[in-house]
């Protein structure tokens, strides 16, 4: 076996291998709020089924609270906090949960395949991906989180970063799996 021929099929086989960690994966996403916007429920519904292939993908959609145009400091927090505890309610205490938020840790889409892939190998069965409301997470809930990741130092509506998200999960399990994807 040439060189060439020898490093493809290590390649097939590490492939093999983490496709049989990371495809019985669960993820969650547990987000605040209902999608309204027909346009955003397509690109959900896309993702979803592109992912079915890898993993077990799960949405949970929690209630959010309604804010007045000029809340005060402490009812933001009361909102938070109580978008905070209905998040904790639907995650389970054996799940590695992933908080997007604005402080988090950047990464490219390789490094959070790497991140996912490296979760599955060690034996994380369950991940939460987390997405807060118009207000943002609550500390109860950043304190649960076993990782801050951030997309950007910007501010997106959380609609849109639902997409978003799961384009990258889908993109990750690409790059895992070796397949191709736009760079």
């Amino acid at each position: 076996m040439t060189g060439k021929n020898l490093f493809l099929k290590k390649r097939e086989v590490n492939t093999k291998r983490i496709l049989r960690y990371t495809q019985n994966m669960k993820i969650t996403i547990v987000c605040v709020g209902k999608i309204k916007e027909k346009f955003y429920t397509q690109a959900i519904a896309e993702y979803a089924k592109r992912l079915s292939r890898y993993c077990n993908l799960n949405i949970i959609e929690v209630a959010d609270e309604k804010t007045k145009e000029q809340a005060t400091e402490n009812e933001i927090a009361i909102v938070k906090q109580k978008e905070g505890e209905r998040i904790l309610k639907s995650i389970r205490e054996d799940g590695y949960v992933i908080a997007l938020a604005i402080d988090g840790k950047m990464f490219d889409s390789v490094e959070l395949s790497k991140k996912i892939e490296k979760l599955g190998v060690l034996g994380t069965s369950h991940i939460y991906f987390v997405i807060g409301g118009s207000l943002g997470l609550s500390d109860e809930v950043l304190e649960r989180a076993d990782f801050h990741l951030s997309f950007s130092r910007m501010t997106f509506p959380h609609q849109l970063m639902r997409v978003i998200l799961l384009e990258q999960i889908y993109r990750s399990y690409r790059i895992m799996n070796h397949e191709p994807y736009h760079k």
